[in-house]
């Protein structure tokens, strides 16, 4: 579970902190109250505690910012609580529905199967021995996709990593100024590779390697690191932002590194 989940005063703190953050600087404690639904004394306490550990800053009476630090916590912690809720919704309440997976073996029609994530795309193999299980709906050879429903347990997956590299644009040098060694490196350690800007595209094609895509870049890195992959994105740096802001909209984690 989620950490923000585990107790009534952790799930108490983030959603002040997350009012902090909507109604910054001036701060009605009293509004705030009425929105977690605690006392304007209980939201006083969590708010000195939350600027004694760094993550609201305050500027006057009444008036209270977060922090860098407050930022970052408030970004890892609604991750957190999106990711626990995804398994809730797709592994938990997924087994009122089917889903099709790709059969490692052959499967008959009212089978069990195992449930895993392989490449980011869902399988099924005969029997129960894992954490997560249905019975297949369909038959099907081993390689072909196969209906599955009755959903028990939690596919066991650690989410991926998107790592965004910046290419400089061409008026600083383009992809000639990029690190070739860091990038192949980099590349070689990724499930998938993905670019936008011209300047990237050929930073890739420098070191013999086809992005998957040229487009959405940020929208299919959330989602490929929602399903355990792990993504390299090269970006121009001028555009760079674009597929930050993506990443951002999707609650995903990333780390910016410069090629230059």
């Amino acid at each position: 579970m989620a950490d923000v989940l585990e107790n009534k005063r952790a799930a108490t703190r983030f959603r002040i902190l997350a009012e902090i953050a909507e109604r910054q600087p001036a701060v009605s404690q009293g509004e705030i109250a009425d929105a977690v639904g605690v006392t304007s004394q209980a939201v006083s306490e969590y708010i000195r505690a939350l600027v004694e550990d760094g993550l609201v800053e305050k500027e006057g009476r009444s008036r209270y910012s977060i922090t860098k630090e407050g930022v970052d916590w408030l970004l890892q912690s609604a991750v957190d609580v999106r990711r626990f809720a995804d398994h809730v919704t797709d592994d938990i309440l997924g087994s009122v529905q089917e889903e099709a997976a790709i059969a490692t073996a052959d499967v008959s029609e009212g089978e069990a199967v195992t449930l895993t994530l392989k490449a980011g795309l869902l399988h099924a193999t005969p029997g129960e021995e894992g954490p997560a299980t249905g019975v297949a709906t369909t038959d099907a050879e081993a390689g072909a996709d196969v209906g599955v429903t009755g959903f028990e347990g939690i596919i066991d997956f650690d989410p991926g990593t998107v790592t965004v590299f910046q290419v400089p644009p061409v008026r600083s040098g383009g992809a000639s100024e990029a690190d070739a060694d860091a990038l192949a490196s980099a590349c070689a350690a990724a499930d998938i590779v993905a670019a936008t800007g011209v300047e990237a595209v050929v930073a890739l094609r420098r070191i013999d390697r086809e992005p998957a895509t040229t487009f959405a870049a940020g929208e299919m890195s959330a989602a490929a690191a929602d399903r355990g992959l792990d993504v390299v994105v090269v970006a121009t740096a001028d555009i760079v932002g674009r597929v930050t802001d993506a990443l951002r909209d999707g609650n995903v984690a990333y780390e910016v590194s410069d090629l230059s």
